[in-house]
């Protein structure tokens, strides 16, 4: 179990998502960094699609109520545990009465916190993730608040193995970090302006040549009105050739939308299931993660790449965090 001692600016319990329901006008909700959440789970031995915390700009303080197997990935937000600073990307075990805690943000905006055993809360439409505006989801439908106790799940008896020799190899210390050279290409670098991929949109063509170029040539702010529905951009006002009414249709994470305003709206993982602005670009799903840690006042650049070097990219990352899980669960079954 996990106790949380004191809020962050918002820490929310999420998985990959709720689908199959966007139809009844539920939307899929779910992680903002997909990468960085399933290798959270692959360092602790969890199936990718256990829940994690999702931790933004100012992380909570935490105490651990018994020995635990955890990880942090995505954005660094200068984590600590009893006041020791501690590094990602890797797995962690933290004896029972340790206290994690953050500090400055340093790069990216969230952290993600996986637990061996996964964050046990509920199923609501085959999903864990919270989704804040409907209430559902998650701990009680809402972000964690101080004094809420977050339970873990089961553990494999590998795990247990694995969490008994660390405890052992901590005998002198609250927590052990596990050092693995294997993560050293996989981990990601998070820059406050990030050159993002993206294909062509539906209506791209409805926008005057003027703006098809900026949108490619000239970099955009992050709003400080950005959210987990929508990013919204700063910058060259782009525009239609002639005004034109739109049916409504479905949209995807990272669909970019045009309003009247001519201020793109990057929409994220707690979009709307339709909308009907004029979409100039998708972003590529694996530079999702990209946008995802870019914090408000920071900068995007668009480059345009086919489809199919965007499905291209996205093998090459699904390729890579299966070795990552072959290899990790290897060590596990070797005692590491």
């Amino acid at each position: 179990m996990l106790q949380i001692n004191k809020v962050g600016l918002q820490t929310t319990v999420q998985d990959l998502g709720r689908r199959g329901f966007q139809k009844y006008g539920v939307i899929v909700s779910g992680v903002m960094d997909p990468y960085a959440h399933r290798i959270a789970n692959v360092l602790v031995g969890n199936p990718e699609t256990d829940a994690t915390m999702e931790i933004t700009l100012v992380g909570p303080q935490l105490t651990f109520l018994e020995d635990c197997l955890l990880s942090l990935t995505g954005g660094d937000l200068s984590p600590l545990l009893n006041g020791y600073p501690i590094k990602m990307w890797r797995p962690i075990f933290a004896k029972k009465g340790c206290k994690l805690s953050f500090g400055k943000p340093l790069s990216g905006c969230r952290t993600y916190l996986a637990v061996a055993g996964g964050i046990a809360v509920p199923d609501v439409m085959d999903s864990k993730s919270t989704y804040l505006r409907a209430g559902i989801g998650g701990y009680d439908g809402r972000a964690l608040q101080k004094e809420d106790v977050v339970q873990i799940g089961e553990l494999s008896q590998c795990i247990r193995d694995v969490i008994g020799k660390l405890a052992v190899a901590a005998t002198d210390s609250s927590f052990f970090q596990v050092d693995w050279t294997l993560m050293s290409q996989a981990i990601p670098t998070y820059k406050s302006e990030a050159i993002v991929r993206v294909t062509e949109g539906r209506q791209a063509q409805l926008f005057d040549k003027k703006s098809r170029n900026a949108f490619y040539q000239e970099a955009f702010q992050i709003s400080p009105d950005s959210d987990r529905m929508g990013y919204r951009l700063k910058g060259h006002q782009l525009a239609l050739t002639e005004a034109k009414e739109l049916v409504s249709e479905g949209i995807a994470f990272g669909s970019i939308q045009v309003p009247p305003d001519g201020q793109p709206i990057i929409l994220m993982a707690d979009r709307q299931t339709t909308g009907g602005y004029p979409k100039i670009g998708q972003v590529a799903t694996v530079d999702l993660p990209k946008v995802s840690q870019l914090k408000p006042g920071e900068r995007i650049r668009f480059e345009k790449i086919t489809l199919e070097e965007a499905q291209q990219a996205l093998l090459k990352e699904r390729q890579l965090i299966a070795q990552l899980t072959k290899s990790i669960s290897l060590k596990f079954k070797e005692g590491l």
